[in-house]
């Protein structure tokens, strides 16, 4: 980090420094330094506005290995009001637990489950209705026309569980009235056939040396005081069976009972995901043993919709860990890196954690490996952000030779790209070359190629990265190198890279994209295995 510090570039810094008022999509192909970039904007941002520390910064990552990385480098830097995380660890107590098909988490992610969820929830709100509670052995009739009025004002827009707590208190209030009214209007009634008898009991009273004459007016002729009338909302607002009554009526929900009732119901799905056809819910409508990464953005809007039931919050801890365990904190600004993995719902989470859209995303469009189909930063952000967020780019690769990113131009348009390869600053004299070998060829081939690689780079690091129906047969034969996917190469790099069947790659899906990943890997030589 010491070393990048010393070598950033303008451009770097001009992102680095750019104003935090909105989102912010930097493009930045390998080897551009985009981590880099985005933890010093960490940095500068908490340096130049020292308020955000009260409010925390969250960095989302790709992986636990990126945050292991940014646990070392970001208190190197002095930064200790950051949460790091990724989309998977947001939600506490929640932790993903199986894998799901790429068909599975391409439809969950998308857009159209955050109205669908609203739509879910508001269904599940109380009905207005005649209520009929019992006070102190009377029964009380609140109306409907009431009712409807008291859910009204309490929903506007709150969670589900909010929308209660402020139904609640207007129950108690409107419940107080009606014990006041009904206790006036009888002893309206009683005054009117036995004032006589009151005047006498008066006046026996006054002469009763038990009399208190600090007494309310309500000891005499049954009118409650203003003290008397909120002692009897306290009172009402405390009492157990109205809260047994209020939770029957609007019982509590948990975001995790409903995502399974709404994944396991077919009809409930076409209900409110009518976008999905008939083949899409049949594949979603299962309910599940464990939680899938997909899932987590669907919990949290769910979580998000419903509201903390209310719970005391602890005193005298770090804003970071406040906010590491609160689902619903609100971040003084959001920082990811690898942005172009994330789903539209995962995006949507990173809205309701910073609801001024002070956000700064880092990312390479062109080596998304996520289900999604976006080929483009409009795409990805679309459904979240419209058209109001700024671009910014970064050219300039530092790693990959130039011999290297010459052949990057043709995979990145059969990948859909509509961007320009970053241009290599440097030259390694290394040209990448080509062994044609057949499949039974494979273990012999890869085993001396990499003996070579580790000759002559002696001292360094030598990768090799292939196909994942590949992994495990190149295992049994190289045990001293790395051996990935090019999904696991991401963020990677060695002096020398054994790309092994790269039309196998290829043929992976998102499979182009993959390819880009696999070729800027090197820092010096590149070597490729192509099967016959």
């Amino acid at each position: 980090m010491s070393t990048a510090i010393s070598t950033l570039q303008r451009e770097q810094d001009d992102i680095i420094r750019a104003e935090a008022t909105g989102p912010l999509i930097v493009q930045g192909g390998p080897g551009t330094g985009k981590t880099v970039v985005a933890l010093h904007r960490v940095a500068y941002l908490l340096f130049a506005h020292p308020k955000m520390a009260d409010q925390a910064v969250l960095v989302l990552g790709p992986s636990p290995r990126f945050l292991q990385y940014i646990a070392q480098v970001l208190p190197a830097l002095g930064e200790t009001a950051v949460v790091s995380a990724t989309c998977d660890t947001l939600l506490p107590e929640i932790r993903v637990g199986r894998d799901e098909s790429r068909l599975l988490a391409e439809i969950k992610g998308r857009a159209l489950w955050q109205p669908a969820l609203e739509n879910y929830v508001t269904s599940l709100l109380p009905r207005p209705r005649e209520l009929k509670l019992r006070w102190e052995g009377e029964f009380y009739v609140i109306t409907a026309e009431t009712v409807a009025q008291a859910l009204a004002s309490a929903v506007q827009g709150r969670p589900y569980h909010r929308a209660r707590t402020a139904f609640a208190e207007q129950l108690h209030h409107i419940l107080a009235e009606a014990v006041v009214e009904q206790r006036e209007a009888l002893m309206n009634e009683m005054e009117e056939g036995f004032e006589d008898i009151l005047a006498r009991v008066d006046k026996g009273m006054q002469h009763d040396h038990h009399f208190d004459r600090r007494s309310t007016g309500s000891d005499v002729d049954g009118m409650l005081s203003e003290e008397e009338i909120e002692s009897l909302r306290y009172r009402i607002a405390e009492n157990a069976t109205i809260a047994r009554f209020i939770e029957a009526w609007w019982p509590t929900l948990d975001a995790e009972t409903l995502l399974c009732d709404l994944l396991a119901d077919r009809t409930l799905l076409a209900r409110f995901a009518p976008q999905l056809s008939m083949e899409e819910i049949t594949a979603v409508s299962v309910e599940p043993a464990l939680w899938a990464s997909s899932d987590i953005p669907l919990l949290d809007a769910l979580a998000d919709l419903l509201g903390e039931v209310e719970a005391p919050q602890p005193q005298g801890e770090f804003v970071a860990d406040h906010a590491r365990r609160q689902r619903d904190w609100v971040y003084g600004h959001v920082v990811i890196d690898e942005a172009q993995e994330l789903s539209e719902m995962q995006w949507q989470m990173v809205l309701r954690r910073c609801p001024s859209r002070s956000i700064t995303a880092v990312g390479d469009i062109d080596q998304a490996e996520a289900a999604h189909q976006h080929t483009s930063w409009a795409q990805a952000v679309q459904a979240v952000f419209g058209d109001r967020w700024a671009a910014a780019e970064l050219t300039i690769c530092y790693r990959t030779p130039r011999e290297v990113m010459d052949l990057t131009e043709p995979v990145l348009k059969k990948a859909g790209s509509h961007n320009t390869p970053p241009r290599a600053v440097r030259s390694s004299g290394i040209a990448p070359w080509v062994l044609t070998i057949t499949p039974a060829e494979l273990a012999g081939a890869a085993a001396q190629a990499v003996r070579q690689l580790q000759q002559r780079w002696h001292g360094g690091t030598v990768g090799v990265i292939a196909p994942a129906d590949r992994i495990a047969e190149l295992l049994a034969v190289l045990s001293d190198v790395p051996v990935l996917t090019a999904t696991q190469s991401k963020g990677l790099e060695w002096d020398a890279t054994l790309l092994i069947d790269p039309q196998g790659i290829a043929a992976e899906p998102r499979g182009w994209n993959g390819l880009y990943v696999a070729l800027t890997r090197c820092t010096q030589e590149l070597g490729q295995l192509v099967l016959t």
